[in-house]
């Protein structure tokens, strides 16, 4: 029986020394959320959090050093926390799960779905790149605001919509809506030092020198990509060459879209998800 915490309230685990910040609401199999850079439990769009709710059990929780869980230290690299995850899954009593990254966190579900592989059910990744080379590189502006030590609405219309779209900017202000209401915007990382540690942290990804983008050509498991068509750090035509070479591997690009669909329609991106998880093959 897993630890289900009533409303989504905060709780803590000591894990290895750690004490993580955790938050488990809803019902059916479940489901961790794995955070982008400078994410915390409160950057989720909390409206696609409630429509997955209704079908999975949701599970959020902050990075050592960061937000609630602001007594620990970050891990140092993907392994270390690939591992913290499963040991937060052996906390709460859950054998095996689904798990949802978003940008930095897309990069955790991937390690932790090839270092865990009898651990996860299904994995889904939003707003990431494969392991490896990729040819598309970052856009320069996604640094120019992402580093910023606060970013103001206009700078999470360029990060995570796509400005020259009328329909992603409406998007953009009703899910920045939605957000506010609930984020302590204190408890976002903030320091040069902080984001040091998360580009550290991603650095081995285009290393690959495990071999994940080539181990996709044998991964059993179900894998979903949700991408934006126009993201301009993580951008949807890296996923293009292993598309014929993955044979799990699903993709979906939403139109007008940035870094964040699932902010900018998160009704369709839930809907997606629960006939994802839905399937059994």
């Amino acid at each position: 029986m897993s630890i289900v915490s009533k409303n989504g309230d905060t709780q803590f685990a000591a894990l290895n020394g750690q004490k993580l910040a955790f938050r488990s609401f809803g019902n059916g199999s479940p489901i961790f959320f794995i955070n982008r850079f400078r994410g915390t439990m409160d950057t989720w769009d909390p409206l696609f959090l409630e429509l997955v709710s209704k079908d999975h059990q949701v599970i959020l929780f902050d990075y050592p050093e960061i937000a609630e869980s602001f007594e620990g230290t970050f891990p140092k690299d993907m392994k270390e926390i690939s591992s913290l995850i499963i040991e937060l899954a052996d906390y709460l009593k859950i054998e095996r799960f689904n798990v949802l990254g978003w940008s930095f966190g897309g990069l955790v579900a991937q390690y932790i779905t090839f270092y865990y592989p009898n651990r996860i059910l299904k994995s889904i990744v939003i707003g990431s790149n494969p392991p490896g080379e990729n040819k598309v590189p970052f856009d320069p502006e996604f640094f120019k605001r992402a580093l910023k030590p606060v970013n103001d609405l206009e700078d999470e219309i360029v990060l995570f919509f796509e400005p020259k779209s009328l329909k992603s900017r409406e998007a953009a202000f009703v899910s920045h809506k939605r957000i506010s209401e609930r984020l302590d915007v204190s408890r976002i990382p903030s320091t040069q030092e902080i984001f040091q540690k998360y580009l550290n942290a991603s650095a081995e990804v285009k290393d690959d020198k495990e071999n994940f983008r080539e181990k996709y050509r044998t991964l059993t498991h179900p894998i979903m990509v949700i991408m934006g068509d126009h993201d301009i750090s993580f951008a949807v035509e890296n996923w293009y060459p292993l598309l014929q070479n993955a044979p799990t591997l699903q993709l979906i690009i939403l139109p007008e879209s940035g870094h964040g669909p699932h902010h900018q329609s998160p009704a369709l991106v839930a809907y997606y998800i629960k006939g994802f998880l839905a399937i059994v093959d």
